[in-house]
């Protein structure tokens, strides 16, 4: 019963999808299936119950949100329905305003995004296909990393006719901060490319088209079911440069000489929940203390395979300190490695607290929260 009162609150004061009365009218039945067995009296007690409570809501709900505030943490989390550790956590490193203005951008559906794979068909042509079918889509303009000339984005649903695009390898789903992370690394055709985590795929293959399917790309995953996704996904976007290997990263010999790496390693995805809203829920400080040991040894890694003068891009998609910046941090710190100056590149998605860095956030952006660092290994004496 109390999870039916819960859904039907959010519904009746949050969701203007559904109608009123089915909102009430579902939730009644809800509660009264959860009583099943021990009898109707109970049930029809509960169902009255939830209606009389869910329609005091309806007639009172512009001064019980009123009511709820957003003016301190605690308060923000009630108001926006997250862990009052996250909201805290966004309050220092965001300032209050901008993290309730990412709090209710991530409550709302995220956009619609996709990379046309250039192995398979010419961005502005396959555009100009879709618009003459109808398709309201989008090119996105601009100099930042979120617009590559290959991301588009939809407005309205996905037709027969874009699914059509996207099993035929022309179309990958890709959020806009997913693209600019490949944009930022930058790959080049016959250059040799280490992309670690790699599962399950999407960026592994962005790679490899950004390079004309010339050179190779190294992808490791741990996981031998998204290593499968890597080679069946490259297979169907023609991406023939790319050796999937199943291993630890950690652990195995992961080879030298890299012109470029990619670490895009696991972390909370605290900026992707506009897409998983259910996902707050699982998350805790835990958990992203145990990560941050496992992206300071991938990144430590993957540096250790660069060769003299060689890149390393590290991203997370998440919005956390102790996730981004500090990680690269104490990477720089042992020496060895120094960063690019990102946000001179890409002002407009430049990190506030360090602009070496960038940081796509949902409500500035309209993407998925993306970190983006790179850094560069030391070029070897001889080469000057």
């Amino acid at each position: 019963m109390v999870a039916a009162l819960r859904l039907g609150l959010f519904e009746v004061l949050y969701s203007a999808r559904t109608p009123e009365h089915a909102a009430v009218d579902q939730s009644v039945e809800l509660a009264k299936s959860g009583f099943g067995a021990q009898g109707p009296r109970r049930a029809r007690a509960a169902g009255g119950l939830v209606n009389a409570v869910l329609r005091r809501a309806l007639r009172e709900r512009e001064g019980l949100l009123a009511a709820l505030g957003d003016g301190n943490p605690r308060a923000a989390a009630i108001a926006y329905s997250y862990p009052e550790w996250m909201v805290r956590m966004w309050w220092e490193e965001l300032g209050p305003a901008d993290a309730r203005a990412l709090m209710m951008a991530m409550n709302e559906p995220p956009e619609t995004a996709f990379r046309v794979n250039s192995l398979r068909a010419d961005p502005a042509r396959l555009v100009e296909d879709l618009r003459a079918t109808g398709e309201r889509i989008e090119r996105p303009a601009g100099p930042d990393p979120l617009v590559p000339a290959e991301a588009l984005v939809l407005k309205g649903r996905i037709s027969a006719s874009l699914r059509e695009h996207l099993a035929g390898g022309e179309l990958v789903g890709q959020a806009r901060s997913s693209q600019g992370v490949v944009s930022v690394l930058d790959p080049r055709p016959g250059e040799r490319v280490l992309d670690l985590c790699a599962g399950p795929g999407v960026k592994t293959t962005a790679i490899a088209a950004r390079m004309e399917g010339q050179g190779e790309v190294v992808a490791v995953e741990l996981n031998s079911a998204r290593a499968r996704q890597i080679s069946d996904l490259a297979g169907r976007l023609g991406a023939r440069n790319v050796r999937v290997r199943c291993a630890d990263a950690l652990v195995a010999d992961l080879g030298g000489g890299y012109d470029r790496a990619l670490v895009d390693p696991p972390c909370s995805d605290l900026g992707a929940l506009a897409s998983r809203p259910d996902a707050r829920w699982r998350k805790s400080p835990e958990l992203v203390k145990e990560l941050r040991v496992l992206q300071r040894g991938l990144l430590e890694r993957a540096a250790a395979a660069l060769r003299p003068g060689g890149t390393l891009t590290y991203s997370v998609c998440t919005i956390c300190r102790r996730e981004s910046e500090a990680v690269v941090s104490e990477v720089l710190a042992a020496g060895g490695l120094e960063s690019d100056q990102l946000g001179r590149e890409y002002p407009t998605v430049a990190d506030a607290s360090d602009p070496r860095y960038l940081q796509s956030l949902p409500h500035r952006h309209g993407t998925d929260g993306f970190f983006i660092a790179r850094l560069r290994a030391p070029r070897s004496e001889a080469a000057g």
